[in-house]
């Protein structure tokens, strides 16, 4: 049985290095790089600022978030699946490691990832407390091992 690995992908450079951690540790297992639209990210606000600025800065994010996953999948001489998903980065990373299956999809949840792997920004101190950290929530909180790259 070949492992599935789902690599959580933001753009970083950490990112891609984790991308390229686990192709290089596990060549024979199916990968997965998954980027999250972070719903909070959006500077429009609850009002949504005018009328359409959501739907404007959901399609930016989209637009980025494909880009981010078509740059991600050429670092690496291998099959990279990708996938998109919109919400709390700790949150639905952890459900698609779980086998959530992608938004919109009918049907039951899939196969549950055997690993997951995620690039750590190391921030400490005030910044951390702020911002929080997706690793540690992920690792804190994850029904399959993680490993973080730093």
């Amino acid at each position: 049985m070949s492992k599935r690995i789902l690599v959580a992908v933001d753009g970083s450079e950490e990112a891609a290095e984790a991308l390229r951690f686990a192709a290089d540790e596990w060549p024979d297992a199916d990968l997965t790089a998954l980027h999250v639209i972070n719903p909070a990210d959006s500077a429009t606000g609850a009002d949504g600022g005018f009328p359409g600025a959501s739907d404007q800065w959901y399609e930016s994010a989209k637009q980025r978030g494909e880009r981010v996953l078509a740059e991600v999948s050429e670092i690496v001489d291998r099959d990279v699946e990708t996938r998109l998903e919109v919400g709390r980065p700790t949150k639905t990373i952890l459900g698609v490691a779980g086998g959530e299956k992608p938004v919109g999809e009918d049907g039951e949840d899939g196969e549950p990832f055997d690993h997951l792997v995620l690039a750590s920004r190391g921030r400490t101190g005030l910044s951390r407390v702020l911002l929080g950290s997706v690793a540690e929530g992920v690792v804190r909180r994850a029904e399959v091992p993680v490993t973080v790259v730093r």
